[in-house]
Parts: structure tokens; sequence; C-alpha cells
């Protein structure tokens, strides 16, 4: 999507996936990860400068759909002095909803060739799209499972985008194929209502759990069908000041997944989330300068 935000206005790119793509991305240079987006935009120039940018990141872009008549989704972020903020959305006819509108989009063609280990996508990923379009995203879990890959998912939640139940339907639907919950507390509660959130998780069957919580200490389950799983609380670094909050869960989710993926443990993959999130929200706006983060590359 793209993004507006400061002042005075300046415009960017953002979205939750696509962020967490792209630290993820960055990380991944020195930890022999490489990462393909998945998305559709227009035929536009601003379309163009979009993909242009990703592939300055390195993130490959052959999954990505261009749709005549479409144009990305758009965004506007006031930010509070405590550095919380607020979005506005003009995304109702974005390409990125029309992405399986074609008989095979390139992911399944990616699926079925086995071209990548690890699928993510997010709650949000789900919300966006039509009810038969969901479905098609669910079976490509199945066959990417199938073929041994993991599956990565972030509950973002957006009441916006649909409603509780709803969601509820979705989410059941796709955790069951879920190796690496990434759980945001406060969605999940929005969700399920008060629930135990790794009694809900376990009961899918989901093997590792990471309950986000903010600036307070996360919490990561790991082989919850085992007699004695493993868990532990792994504290947030302080920030005296706090710019803006905006993409804090997605690199979070990046720095926890690019350590778990280069084979780091739950603990040290937590740490890294943690040491990305903190940059993260010292900084306006979703994409932070990559020399910001520096220390961790």
């Amino acid at each position: 999507m793209v993004e507006l935000s400061g002042q005075p206005l300046q415009r960017t790119f953002g979205g939750d996936t696509l962020n967490t793509a792209l630290y993820l991305s960055r990380l991944g240079t020195s930890r022999d990860i490489a990462v393909s987006y998945a998305t559709a935009l227009g035929v536009d120039n601003i379309s163009q400068d979009m993909l242009n940018a990703w592939q300055h990141e390195n993130i490959e872009t052959s999954m990505v759909c261009k749709l005549k008549n479409k144009l990305p989704g758009l965004y506007l972020v006031e930010t509070e002095p405590s550095g919380e903020r607020h979005f506005h959305y003009w995304r109702n006819d974005s390409a990125a909803k029309f992405y399986f509108a074609s008989d095979i989009s390139p992911l399944e063609k990616a699926i079925e060739n086995h071209e990548f280990d690890a699928l993510y996508i997010s709650g949000i990923s789900l919300a966006i799209l039509a009810d038969d379009a969901k479905a098609t995203l669910i079976t490509l879990l199945e066959k990417h499972k199938d073929k041994g890959g993991k599956v990565l998912f972030d509950n973002n939640f957006r009441p916006q985008l649909w409603t509780t139940k709803q969601a509820q339907y979705w989410y059941s639907q796709v955790l069951p194929f879920v190796d690496i919950a990434l759980i945001t507390e406060d969605d999940a509660h929005l969700v399920w209502g008060q629930v135990d959130i790794i009694d809900c998780c376990q009961s899918f069957g989901c093997q590792e759990v990471v309950i986000k919580r903010g600036s307070e200490p996360c919490l990561v389950v790991s082989q919850l069908q085992s007699a004695d799983p493993h868990e532990s609380y792994i504290a947030a670094n302080k920030v005296d000041k706090v710019i803006d909050t905006c993409a804090a869960g997605d690199s979070f989710a990046a720095g926890y997944l690019a350590g778990r993926l280069s084979g780091g443990s739950e603990s040290a993959s937590a740490e890294l989330g943690h040491q990305l999130a903190s940059i993260v929200i010292q900084h306006h706006g979703a994409i932070i300068p990559a020399d910001a983060m520096n220390d961790l590359m």
C-alpha cells in the first residue's frame, strides 16, 4: 500500500506483510534467507516505483501480479505525541484484493514447484480477500504443507475489514496448518474473547506460539503437543522516546522469523525481534532507513 505520513505529508509504502518481508530481507542478507513477496499491483507509475523499491531491498517480485484498471491501496497515518498512531484507509478496490482473480496465480505455481520453504501470511492477508479467494489461499496452505513447507501466521486483526465471527471462522481454517503463530494478545482477545490464547492455538495443533504484548515481555511456547511444552518470557528493549509505533509488531515478527529460519533458538529470536522493534519505533513511518539497523545486519 501507499503510505502518507508526517508533516508535511510524505509518500512512502507499507502494509503489514510487506513491512515484515522488507525487514526480514534486510536481516536475511547475512543469514542466508531469501525473501519473495506475493501481491497484486497496478500498471501505473506508483506501482512500478513500489516494485523498484522492493527489488532494491533484495525482495524477489516474480510472484507480484500487475492488474490493469487497479491501483495500490492507500493509507494515511496520524501520529500522537506518544507515538501511537491512527490509520485512515482507502483500499476497497485495491489491486491486492484481486490477487487470485486469474485462474492460476504465480503463488500457486511456486507452491506446485516447491520454490520456497516457508509461507508467511497475516490476518489482513485473509481479511481483504473475497470468500472464494480465501478458500483458494487455504487450499494453497494445505498443498504447501503437503510438500513439507512451513506456514507462518500473524493474527493481525482489523475490525474495519471484517467481523469477529468472520475472523474466527477463517482463522480456524488457517491455524491447523500453522507451524509458528505470532499472536498479538489484544487482537486475539478481540477475536476470541477472554480465552487462554495458548490453549486456543493448541486446540488447532500449533507447535510454536509467540504472544506479542507490545512493551511487555512476549511469551514463547513451543512443542505444545508434548507433555512438557517449553515456555519462556522475553523482555522487550527499553525505549526512552517512542516516535512512532507503526510497524512495531511487523518488525518484531521479522526479527523473530529471521532468527528461527536461520536456526536460532526461540529466546534468541525473540530478543532479535525486540531489538529490531525497539529501533523501528524510534523513527517515523513503517519503513526506517536501512543504516539504522546496521548493528543487527
